[in-house]
């Protein structure tokens, strides 16, 4: 039977324009969706760049205005792949439009960009996404799953970090493409937005809202070259950010990130420390999670390292033999999947107002390093 089809237009050539690319292709090849999903439309503002990546991941046209992506017919999903400066124009013109509408993280540069953008979607009733893939990795599924069940019991402690290195040169320029992400205009912060952005979704999703934090950040090279204008200007963005919050449900939260750490290209990882056992993730390890039962009473009681590729662990049904482990790319096609059955069903998270949450705690944070106060992140 011929299923219905999703027609994409996909508004950036990137990184993410690549994982979000992959993961539609990949989606029906491995899970069975009530639509299939074609690659319809590619836009970005160097024609023939474009027109080389459409070739490449086969998109059926291309645009270099995404005013006009948007108001094509033959358009029903705009997915955003761009730099943050553009998120809120294009999916509230979007929604507008009727179509669904699918974000990179974070969803706005700020909370109230966000705010916008929640109310456009809702107002036009379109389904809509934000892409935080960390959620979907198997693993981390698995621990949510151990939470919900009350395999922890009563969480005391949440701590999670994220670092990377590759901004230390002071010779590194600032805007343009490929480093847009430290100039402050487009990006709207630094790790804060970039990385912890990441941490903070997938806490709350384990372990309940964020009621109030305490955070400091530096930027430890004060001015950088500007790709585009050439001139020397100050650096506005966070190099490094560490903060402390309150969960609703009573427990105690580190969290520290920086592009600092000579030596770690991405090292996330997450820790819970509850009243029954503690589990331990690595994105690095993606595909195991360290548990611990306190329970246990055997003579060999400890932390296991759980191989997670078994077909009853969360989506590996799907996939390989046991054994076999998934990666990085496989958690957009989990989540490309999961937000396609959500059409005829319950929406799949995290939605805009999923989202706007996680904006709300890093605005937060940004002000308590300005204010040096607890600020309330709700």
């Amino acid at each position: 039977m011929t299923k219905p089809k999703l027609r994409i237009g996909m508004v950036g050539y990137g990184f993410m324009g690549r994982t979000h690319s992959n993961a539609f292709l990949t989606a029906p090849r491995f899970f069975d969706l009530p639509r299939q999903p074609e690659l319809t439309a590619i836009c970005a503002r160097d024609r023939g760049r474009a027109e080389a990546f459409a070739q490449n991941w086969g998109y059926g046209s291309v645009e270099t205005d995404w005013k006009a992506l948007v108001a094509r017919d033959d358009i029903d999903l705009i997915d955003i792949a761009a730099p943050n400066d553009t998120h809120m124009e294009i999916a509230i013109a979007a929604a507008q439009a009727g179509k669904m509408v699918m974000c990179e993280k974070p969803l706005g540069r700020s909370s109230a960009e966000s705010q916008k953008m929640v109310d456009a979607v809702e107002k036009a009733g379109v389904a809509n996404m934000v892409w935080y893939n960390y959620r979907r990795i198997p693993a981390v599924s698995l621990a949510k799953q151990l939470i919900d069940e009350g395999q922890l019991g009563r969480i005391f402690h949440y701590r999670a970090k994220f670092l990377q290195d590759w901004t230390i040169s002071a010779d590194l320029p600032q805007g343009g493409e490929g480093l847009w992400r430290l100039d402050k205009a487009v990006a709207g912060s630094g790790v804060t937005g970039d990385l912890l952005a990441h941490c903070i979704d997938t806490a709350m999703w384990l372990n309940g809202g964020i009621d109030k934090v305490t955070a400091m950040t530096e930027t430890f090279v004060k001015e950088r070259a500007h790709t585009l204008t050439g001139k020397v200007e100050p650096v506005g963005i966070d190099d490094a950010c560490a903060f402390l919050g309150r969960f609703s449900n009573g427990s105690l939260a580190t969290f520290e990130s920086t592009r600092y750490a000579r030596g770690h290209k991405a090292l996330y990882t997450l820790e819970i420390n509850g009243e029954h056992g503690s589990i331990f993730w690595d994105l690095h390890d993606l595909h195991r999670l360290e548990y611990f039962d306190h329970r246990d009473e055997g003579l060999t009681r400890g932390w296991r390292s759980v191989h997670v590729t078994d077909g009853d662990h969360p989506y590996m049904d799907k996939w390989w033999v046991p054994g076999l482990s998934i990666g990085y790319d496989e958690s957009f096609t989990h989540q490309a999947a999961d937000f396609i059955m959500g059409l005829d069903g319950k929406a799949a998270a995290p939605t805009f107002a999923d989202a706007l949450k996680t904006d709300k705690v890093t605005d937060a944070v940004l002000k308590s390093a300005e204010t040096g106060r607890w600020e309330t992140a709700t």
